[in-house]
C-alpha cells in the first residue's frame, strides 16, 4: 500500500500539469450562464466552500468548478454567486459543518498557490508559511497509511486516508506524532512544522487529493 502511494504521488509530480483544470475559484461573472439552463443561484456564506457547496446541493465538484468558469488562483468568497447546475433550490439546505469537512492544517500565511511555480517546482497544493515548530493537525478524520523521513525533496510527509478516496499530504514536517496504521482524528496534533537544509522559511506543504490527483485546497478549506 505504502509503494503504490509513494509510486502514485511521485508520478503526479510529472503528470500534474495535465490536471491544471481543476485550478481555483474565480468571482462569478454575469452573463455566463446560457439563458434557458435548469438550475438556480447560491449565494455564499462565510467559511463555506466549494466542496461543501456541492455536496450541500448534491452536484458533482468538477461540474459545478466547469460551468462557473472556476480556473483561475482565488478563492470563493463570501457574497459571490455560483450557479448549481440541473437542481431546483432547496427550502432549507443544511448547511452544518461535519467531520467530512476539511479544516486548515496550520495556522499561517498561504505563499504558494494551487499550479505556482515555486522553487521551480508545480505546487501540487499550497506552501503554508508557519513558525518553526508550530503545530500541524489532521484536516480530516482518516488513517495514516503513509510515512516517510525523506520522502524525494519533501522531507518527512505523512498522508492520511479519509476512507471516501479523499487523501491529506504533509510535508516538511518534524516531530511526527503518529504512525502508519494509526486513526487519527480531525484537529488531532499530527506533527510539527520543519524546515529543509539552510531556508531560513519554515512552511507546510499540503495536498488535498481525490484518488491519487492533486485538487485545489482552496475548493475544500474555509476562508
Amino acid at each position: 500500500m505504502q509503494n503504490n502511494i509513494a509510486t502514485h504521488f511521485a508520478y503526479c509530480i510529472v503528470a500534474v500539469s495535465a490536471f491544471g483544470v481543476m485550478g481555483c475559484a474565480s468571482p462569478m461573472h454575469s452573463g455566463i450562464i446560457a439563458a434557458g439552463t435548469p438550475g438556480f443561484y447560491h449565494q455564499i456564506s462565510r467559511g463555506q466552500t466549494l466542496y461543501g457547496i456541492s455536496r450541500m446541493h448534491d452536484t458533482d465538484l468538477n461540474e459545478l468548478a466547469r460551468i462557473n468558469r472556476i480556473t483561475d488562483t482565488s478563492r470563493v468568497e463570501a457574497g459571490q454567486f455560483l450557479f448549481i447546475p440541473g437542481k431546483q433550490k432547496p427550502n432549507d439546505p443544511s448547511q452544518a459543518y461535519t467531520q467530512e469537512d476539511f479544516i486548515w492544517p496550520v495556522k499561517g500565511r498561504v505563499i504558494a498557490t494551487f499550479g505556482q511555480l515555486f522553487d521551480n517546482v508545480i505546487t501540487k497544493g499550497i506552501n503554508i508559511q508557519a513558525p518553526k515548530d508550530a503545530s500541524v493537525v489532521a484536516a480530516r478524520t482518516g488513517k495514516v497509511v503513509f510515512y516517510s523521513d525523506n520522502f524525494l525533496s519533501f522531507g518527512k510527509t505523512v498522508i492520511i486516508d479519509h476512507g471516501d478516496g479523499f487523501l491529506t499530504v504533509y510535508s516538511r514536517v518534524t516531530s511526527v506524532l503518529v504512525q502508519k496504521g494509526a486513526t487519527v482524528h480531525k484537529g488531532e496534533m499530527i506533527a510539527k512544522v520543519g524546515a529543509i537544509g539552510k531556508q531560513e522559511s519554515a512552511y507546510l506543504h499540503f495536498e488535498i487529493r481525490k484518488g491519487h490527483f492533486p485538487q485545489n485546497p482552496y475548493f475544500f478549506l474555509p476562508n
